[in-house]
């Protein structure tokens, strides 16, 4: 499972053999904080990607926003861990088993660098995870290292 992922740098890892066009779809960001949630936004906006950005606070909604038939898919989920209702591993356990899911990314958000939360996660079929700098400058240049990343590698 583990040769599968691609550290792209220090804060940022991806399941190589996923693909997606972020550019296309709106954005679903999981975040329950209102700062970190708005800080993504502007960082979105930093990094030029222009594409709709939603956000949601915990997972039940974020599986609420997913199934609402009204809504086109999300091109791509940014989902924090640490929640409240649906925590992020919570979610990843749902959407690992809904095959309807398993089309849409989803890059994991934490403060945690630690390995075994890294494997669990892509254990359970996340397509990303990214460490959370606190340095907003080399957070915005991992969005833009993701949106290449799939930009280059779309099917």
């Amino acid at each position: 499972m583990i040769q599968k992922i691609k550290k792209v740098n220090d804060a940022l890892y991806i399941r190589s053999e996923i693909s997606s066009e972020m550019v296309k779809s709106p954005i679903l960001i999981v975040e329950d904080d209102k700062v970190d949630a708005m800080s993504i936004k502007r960082a979105f906006k930093d990094a030029d990607i222009t594409c709709r950005l939603d956000i949601v606070s915990n997972g039940e909604e974020a599986m609420k926003y997913i199934k609402n038939k009204g809504k086109p898919n999300p091109g791509i989920v940014f989902l924090d861990l640490n929640m409240p209702k649906m925590n992020g591993i919570e979610f990843l356990k749902v959407a690992n088993n809904d095959i309807a899911l398993h089309k849409i990314p989803i890059i994991v958000m934490s403060t945690s660098d630690f390995d075994q939360e890294k494997e669990e996660c892509f254990n359970l079929n996340a397509s990303g995870y990214m460490v959370k700098s606190i340095d907003y400058n080399e957070f915005v240049e991992l969005i833009k290292m993701i949106n290449i990343f799939w930009a280059m590698n779309k099917k």
